[in-house]
């Protein structure tokens, strides 16, 4: 897929979050304080993925800003990356209440936001965390436990993207091998970072596309 000019996939992905501002197509939108759209960088290389806005998402309108969120920044710093380089956001942009699971008809129901979301930020990997977001990435059934850290290819947001599982930073918090496996998995980032897009079968070799339009700072850090 061409690459689309930053600035118009940026005007696209405003209109998507005034949209899901008026979005009550299901329960949870009675019950949220505020729509935890995303936040960080709209044209970002490296996107991640959680589950659902906690008690705190759900009073600021932003994802990861309780403990699990600071984990996530000091697990990013690690590496020498900053939260307004990369996009969050999660599987479900309303608080279940009582922090409970997401149901599956709201991750239904959720699921094409999310997927324009990928198709308008174009990141070239995307970091799933925790279960429901891999389960629903990977369009797979297997637990986190048993492909973290293990990149993969899949076609999304209308690209082949490289995607790569992980723990999620509040499991991190509760269990300490958690939070190890955590450390080990994000030092491979950088690296990952470093791979070119992957391409389909029979694609020119990477080297002869053209090369992707600079971002301009104000593009950046849309909501965050």
């Amino acid at each position: 897929m061409e690459q689309r000019p930053a600035a118009e996939r940026r005007e696209e992905l405003v209109a998507l979050y005034r949209e899901m501002k008026e979005c009550f197509r299901c329960p949870l939108a009675d019950t949220r304080t505020n729509l935890v759209f995303g936040t960080g960088n709209a044209d970002a290389d490296l996107m991640f993925v959680g589950e659902a806005p906690g008690a705190q998402e759900d009073q600021q309108g932003v994802p990861f800003v309780g403990r699990a969120g600071q984990l996530l920044d000091e697990l990013l710093r690690e590496v020498g990356l900053e939260r307004g380089e990369v996009w969050i956001t999660n599987v479900l942009h309303c608080r279940p209440p009582g922090n409970r699971d997401p149901l599956p008809e709201e991750i239904e129901t959720c699921k094409p936001k999310l997927y324009k979301q990928i198709e308008l930020i174009q990141p070239r990997v995307i970091c799933t965390l925790g279960n429901f977001a891999t389960k629903l990435l990977t369009r797979s059934n297997r637990g986190i436990m048993s492909v973290h850290g293990r990149p993969q290819v899949h076609e999304l947001g209308g690209r082949r993207v490289r995607l790569y599982p992980l723990c999620h930073p509040a499991a991190g918090l509760r269990t300490p091998a958690t939070l190890q496996a955590l450390r080990e998995d994000f030092a491979g980032l950088p690296a990952l970072l470093e791979e070119p897009a992957p391409e389909p079968p029979g694609a020119p070799p990477a080297s002869s596309a053209g090369s992707p339009e600079p971002v301009a700072a104000s593009q950046l850090d849309l909501f965050g």
